[in-house]
């Protein structure tokens, strides 16, 4: 896997700002009363993708809250793009995946207490 250059890192920075305040603005209740952060951004070398990571607390609720985030994901671009209109030509596409690593992490100190 290739390393993102300085600019993708940039720019995913300021969009994962950019979304979980979209995200914080919607609200709780949006995602059945879940918590829903933006763990990271990667940016396709265009700067075209947006590969957006979210964790999801509780994660029993994951699947729901994914479900509602990709029906809310056109109203999120349409939100990021008046916001990044000043600063890029096109608004990417965001593709939104769960970061489980927290479970895994939990997963591990279960086991480690055993």
């Amino acid at each position: 896997m290739e390393s993102e250059s300085t600019r993708q890192q940039k720019v995913g920075r300021q969009l994962q700002k950019d979304i979980a305040e979209i995200i914080r603005q919607q609200g709780m209740g949006a995602y059945g009363g879940a918590m829903v952060s933006v763990t990271s951004v990667r940016m396709s070398p265009d700067l075209g993708l947006a590969r957006v990571r979210l964790s999801i607390f509780p994660s029993d609720r994951a699947e729901a809250v994914m479900a509602a985030v990709n029906q809310h994901s056109r109203s999120i671009r349409g939100e990021l793009g008046k916001r990044i209109a000043k600063q890029m030509r096109i608004v990417p596409e965001l593709v939104f995946a769960v970061d489980d690593s927290l479970d895994y992490v939990e997963k591990i100190d279960e086991l480690l207490k055993k």
